[in-house]
């Protein structure tokens, strides 16, 4: 499973865990799935972040301490960018139904 560490920029890095290595909490969110791997933020971060769309990438460098990815030379990053007053909308529409 993923969880998005608590940096709040650009950049911060995404921890992966094996399953049930990791306990989330109440205020933690399920965001979705990467390839059927679930993906967490916790919900104040998320506050932060939800007017964005998340791009998880694999980039050179090394993972998190405790994060699966770790000596391998590469590492998992969170990128993300602004939605758009459309698609912003069009979430806010599916939100609602």
């Amino acid at each position: 499973m993923f969880f998005q560490s608590g940096g709040c920029c650009d950049g911060s890095a995404p921890m992966c865990y094996p399953a049930g290595e990791f306990a989330v909490s109440d205020t933690d969110i399920h965001l979705g799935d990467l390839d059927g791997t679930p993906f967490y933020m916790g919900m104040e971060q998320f506050e932060y972040w939800k007017h964005t769309q998340l791009i998880i990438d694999v980039v050179s460098g090394n993972g998190g301490m405790f994060s699966l990815e770790n000596g391998s030379g590469k590492r998992f990053l969170t990128r993300s960018r602004l939605f758009t007053d459309a698609e912003w909308a069009t979430l806010e529409q599916q939100d609602q139904t």
